[in-house]
């Protein structure tokens, strides 16, 4: 199968299976998007939003977050992995927001990279989900599901893959494609226990065998 055909028909089944799909984080703006996406690294979605809504009627702005002694963030975000990191972060975090940016959010790529605990997965959703800018998100389940599929080779990393995603896919699509992927990730071609047996895209997989 030639790679167009074979993205095309990955594209199609995800419209079908998850036309709705879209970030599951819980969030009111653009500065809650990005801590909560920030928060999710190692962890899951549904542990953030367990803790989100208490951090955020504590410090529901930067420059509450930037004041809070790093003990009391602690102890809003120690039920997730990697806490006492993450909790550094976000008062840094904050504190850059506030002196290079007034408290707001930028959009570009490059001044959200330079914000500390932000990557560039973090970067491209918060432009994607909260700017509407054309993003393509790489995590776990889209690395995973995108070489299970054949989009991209076997043994790519996240760079990589994201960069060849962009090549393949087009632009007008990123943002649903990086929604529909997580959600075949996560709910259909697990990491573990993938439903292969009733999969639509069983026949394009590059390791099907593995799961007969």
């Amino acid at each position: 199968m030639e790679m167009e055909q074979r993205v095309q028909m990955v594209c199609d089944v995800f419209e079908q299976l998850y036309p709705d799909a879209e970030c599951e984080l819980t969030f009111t703006n653009n500065y809650e998007l990005l801590v909560a996406v920030m928060l999710s690294a190692q962890t899951t979605d549904i542990n953030v939003n367990k803790v989100t809504p208490t951090l955020f009627a504590a410090y529901p702005t930067p420059f509450d977050m930037m004041r809070a002694p790093l003990s009391d963030i602690e102890s809003y975000i120690k039920t997730i992995g990697l806490f006492r990191m993450k909790a550094k972060n976000l008062q840094l975090l904050s504190q850059q927001l506030v002196e290079k940016h007034a408290g707001i959010v930028p959009s570009d790529a490059k001044s959200l990279t330079e914000l500390a605990g932000v990557g560039q997965k973090t970067a491209n959703v918060v432009q994607s989900v909260g700017f509407g800018i054309p993003a393509l998100a790489v995590d776990t389940h889209v690395h995973r599901v995108s070489q299970r599929l054949g989009l991209v080779r076997k043994g790519s990393d996240v760079v990589a893959t994201e960069r060849n995603l962009k090549r393949k896919i087009p632009r007008e699509q990123w943002i649903k494609f990086h929604h529909q992927a997580i959600f075949f990730g996560r709910y259909h071609c697990k990491a573990k226990n993938p439903q292969c047996q009733n999969c639509p895209l069983f026949d394009i997989c590059k390791e099907k065998l593995r799961f007969k």
